[in-house]
């Protein structure tokens, strides 16, 4: 949905919210970092209400899914080797990120390992990836056990509802369909829902569980009132900010499609191809409105931006206007560039996701409700005054690196570099970094935003659990894939729990 103020540069006025409808979910097409967020997030998470997720429990089931092929990480105790989920540097990099991690040390930040024991800091990303391809979660916890007697897929389904007994108040199966075709499997112990963050919330409302004003309006019954689909957070980014350079270091489309590069790729598993969909470096900082123990400032950095594919993909992906393509990118087209993404750790603002139809095949509505408190776009504008400080540091003079400074056509009344142009800038480029999370949120009982307790049961329906992204109180303080697996492997803990004990 379009609320004016944010995603002012995109078609429509709308940010472009991709989903994983596959095996593997958001896996198959995130930019596979691999980052666990902060080890307040995962205490807070506790002191509000949720017993047995403080860090130092959840540190455990990180690295339990671990396989960190960096020998220097996989001996501390914050890592492991022979975990399902491979993790790794990429084998190919350019020099800026070399230079980024310098820049971090001139402003006193430490090249640290951003998931040990200290997060703020500068790092050469780690992702999963294996043997320099994409290690998603179908890849690494599916794969090996797609044979057992005991699993089986369904492929090319839908869910449509998760059944229940209104009588007993009981999670009996799931309603879905298959090539065109109603089907119903029935459940003996427990159903799972594992849908993410939008559809999660969907499923559910569509089931009769969700806010009852909410479901009124479809005339589906009302189960059980709870406030699904509440809580949305995301990271949202400043995108679009671009550093020219002299050398040719960078990656540019023109350059990168040869044939020797798709050889080395498809050989000898190394080359352009290999990054972490183009992501090199990461930094956590804290600006004056946070600390350094818990950074409100997460940095991707990528050596390429809008331009580097002469408007050929990156731009549709991203839904920008044509008259602002043209304006800003079109004139740098395929030059090298190298670009610095801030974006908001811990927002304060919440959004939500509600049903638009009864029909499950209607996507939902969704509002990111971005900026909604002022204080996430004050946030976000001193982070591009530290991107910039990044940026004029001496070790990327090297490059001849200067900023971009084509204004954007809708910011021009403001002096570039302001923080009025900054602002305006984050509201017209605001990038969603697809980290949806919340809206299930776990809580205790007395919690009165609460869809699941601490042990993922949906409050009021018996053999019904949300394990995914969706149940996250709070947005943990980086990319939400590692967390994300953690949930699931924490999860999958808590049902053997429960039923063992029966």
């Amino acid at each position: 949905m379009t609320t004016g103020r944010a995603c002012l540069g995109m078609k429509n006025g709308q940010c472009n919210w991709p989903r994983g409808k596959v095996l593997g979910g958001s896996s198959v097409l995130n930019y596979m970092l691999y980052v666990r967020g902060n080890k307040k997030d995962y205490d807070h998470w506790e002191a509000l209400g949720n017993t047995g997720w403080n860090y130092e429990n959840v540190l455990n089931y990180f690295i339990k899914s671990e396989d960190n092929r960096n020998p220097y990480l996989a001996k501390t105790r914050y890592h492991r080797q022979g975990g399902l989920l491979t993790v790794q540097e990429s084998p190919w990099r350019t020099p800026l990120v070399v230079a980024f991690v310098q820049a971090g040390t001139e402003m006193g930040y430490q090249n640290r390992d951003i998931n040990g024991e200290e997060q703020a800091g500068f790092m050469i990303a780690q992702g999963t990836i294996r043997r320099g391809s994409r290690c998603s979660t179908a890849k690494a916890f599916l794969r090996p056990i797609r044979l057992r007697k005991n699993i089986h897929v369904a492929l090319d389904s839908h869910v449509t509802k998760i059944l229940i007994n209104p009588s007993t108040m009981k999670a009996i199966g799931v309603e879905f369909v298959r090539n065109g075709r109603k089907q119903v499997v029935l459940a003996r112990k427990e159903v799972i829902l594992s849908a993410g963050a939008i559809n999660s919330p969907q499923i559910l409302m569509l089931s009769g569980i969700g806010p009852k004003q909410e479901l009124d309006k479809f005339q589906i019954p009302t189960l059980k009132n709870l406030p699904v689909g509440e809580n949305l957070q995301d990271h949202v980014g400043m995108g679009g900010l671009t550093f020219l350079i002299d050398k040719p270091v960078s990656i540019v489309q023109n350059r990168f499609q040869a044939f020797p590069m798709t050889m080395q790729y498809v050989v000898n598993e190394r080359g352009p191809m290999t990054t972490l969909g183009g992501v090199e470096g990461l930094a956590f900082v804290n600006t004056y409105l946070g600390n350094r123990s818990w950074p409100d400032i997460q940095f991707h950095m990528a050596p390429a931006s809008i331009n580097s594919d002469a408007g050929y993909r990156v731009r549709k992906v991203l839904g920008l206007t044509d008259h602002l393509y043209n304006t800003v990118y079109k004139p740098i087209a395929n030059k090298d560039v190298w670009t610095l993404m801030p974006l908001l750790l811990r927002p304060r603002s919440r959004g939500w996701v509600r049903l638009q139809s009864k029909n499950p095949f209607v996507a939902p509505l969704i509002n990111a409700n971005y900026f909604d408190d002022p204080f996430d776009i004050k946030t976000l504008v001193e982070g591009a005054k530290i991107a910039m400080e990044i940026s004029e540091s001496k070790a990327f003079k090297q490059f001849g690196s200067r900023v971009h400074r084509i204004p954007f056509p809708n910011c021009r009344n403001y002096p570039f570099g302001s923080d009025k142009y900054w602002e305006c800038h984050i509201r017209t480029i605001s990038m969603t970094i697809y980290h949806p999370v919340g809206t299930c949120k776990m809580g205790p009982a007395w919690d009165q935003e609460a869809v699941v307790d601490p042990r993922l049961r949906v409050y009021g329906v018996q053999g019904l659990r949300v394990i995914d992204a969706s149940i996250m109180p709070t947005i943990p303080s980086g990319n939400t894939n590692a967390p994300t697996i953690m949930v699931g492997e924490k999860g999958a803990d808590l049902i053997k729990e429960d039923w063992l004990s029966k």
